[in-house]
């Protein structure tokens, strides 16, 4: 049974509130190419060690746990998300999740209680929970590791949702864990056809996703990581020219330099100067940015006119500074050099024909299936420390509550040794 306390809180919580690529369906494509069947099945988590608990008995213990002002241990909220049995049940342990973040034990949430909160929220039909608590983190200590993400991001391309599946690659960007070929694989995959629905972005999304383009696209050397790298750089270099680099590094890991478009036009001077012919640049890549540039070219010519912005927007231009303004001052240098430096790549034939998401796409139908294999290892391995390290726990539960059953008993022979005196 839900307790008073959880139900109160579920409540206030939602009143605010070159190379043809064959095409396939957003969908197809996805269900036939990316995770595979094993990749994604329980069968190894499931067959751990594991006991048997009642979720009622747990919750009571945990409820009068904190109204003694006691800590709950890692190993209780461990068992709890455990034993989820249902989508309502979900909704529980949200609540209780939430309050062990905000207890003692808080920096004691273990990894694989993480993995099991993600896992039974796919489970059982509750994805936007695990999405809630991922982008929440802080709320409720939910920091997945690369093959936990893999397991969400897939999840969410496999229905063509390539919105929530991009929210969930921000957060992939967010926590610097684009360590695996498959995250790297599945996020650049999530970000080229997210992207090729032209969808309308608010400033902080259009810097999230080029941070996440940026990011991802660094560690792949090739067509596909090179034209990343461009759509991010140039998507950054949007914001810092509109409000300043200030709005461009905040809270994100990104490194504090400034003349992000000029760090895109860099990825095109690589890519022109480059003896290999292998290596190239997207053509809608370039039309991208070429329109970009020409937005920006638009709106500094707008605003030079004299043109009054909202409120808002005044509010925002406080922020920018003298060196925001030489920058900005760049972009006519900007264009022209855009200009010229295309104009190069199509001459030296370092203009790829084929759309950023058709890269991505061949590029997750060509590697991601050699990718899972090590991953798969590692996690069986994974599983196995996670395992072991629970014995550990547990071992030392019993030797705490033995130990404290015998303080018990002392002090009451104490005290009746007291009475007969």
């Amino acid at each position: 049974m839900v307790s008073s306390n959880m139900a109160a809180f579920v409540v206030q919580r939602c009143l605010p509130a070159a190379v043809k690529v064959k095409c396939f369906s957003p969908s197809l494509t996805a269900r036939r190419w990316l995770l595979s069947a094993a990749y994604s099945d329980s069968k190894v988590w499931e067959a751990r060690g594991k006991e048997p608990h009642n979720m009622a008995v747990l919750a009571n213990l945990m409820d009068r746990t904190y109204e003694r002002k006691l800590p709950v241990s890692s190993l209780t909220i461990s068992r709890f998300v455990d034993s989820i049995s249902s989508r309502e049940e979900v909704d529980q342990t949200e609540y209780y999740l939430y309050k062990f973040r905000h207890s003692p034990n808080c920096w004691y949430l273990r990894d694989w209680t993480i993995h099991s909160w993600i896992r039974q929220c796919l489970k059982f039909e509750a994805r936007e929970k695990a999405l809630y608590t991922v982008k929440n983190k802080v709320q409720f200590g939910i920091f997945p590791d690369d093959f936990t993400f893999n397991l969400l991001i897939d999840s969410y391309i496999k229905d063509g949702d390539f919105k929530n599946a991009f929210s969930v690659v921000e957060e992939v960007m967010l926590q610097e864990a684009f360590d695996l070929p498959s995250t790297q694989i599945l996020s650049l995959y999530a970000l080229g056809h997210f992207l090729a629905a032209r969808p309308q972005l608010t400033v902080s999304e259009e810097r999230a996703l080029g941070a996440s383009l940026l990011a991802c696209g660094l560690r792949q050397d090739t067509t596909v990581g090179l034209s990343a790298q461009l759509l991010g750089n140039a998507l950054l270099g949007k914001v810092e020219t509109l409000k300043g680099i200030h709005a461009v590094f905040k809270g994100m890991p990104l490194s504090w330099a400034r003349g992000y478009l000029a760090q895109a036009l860099a990825v095109m001077e690589r890519v022109a100067a480059a003896g290999s012919g292998d290596i190239k640049l997207s053509k809608d890549t370039l039309d991208f940015v070429d329109d970009l540039l020409q937005e920006l070219s638009s709106t500094s010519e707008t605003d030079e006119s004299g043109e009054e912005s909202g409120g808002e927007d005044d509010k925002k231009e406080e922020e920018v500074d003298e060196d925001d303004l030489a920058e900005r001052a760049n972009l006519p240098q900007y264009v022209i050099r855009f200009q010229e430096l295309s104009s190069q790549l199509e001459s030296r034939g370092k203009v790829e024909p084929a759309s950023f998401q058709a890269l991505v796409t061949a590029l997750a139908q060509q590697n991601l299936a050699a990718a899972e294999k090590p991953d798969l290892e590692q996690y069986e391995s994974q599983v196995k420390d996670w395992e072991a390290e629970t014995r550990q726990l547990e071992l030392r539960e019993k030797e705490l509550r033995a130990k404290a059953e015998q303080e018990r008993q002392e002090r009451s022979a104490a005290k009746a040794a007291a009475k007969q005196a």
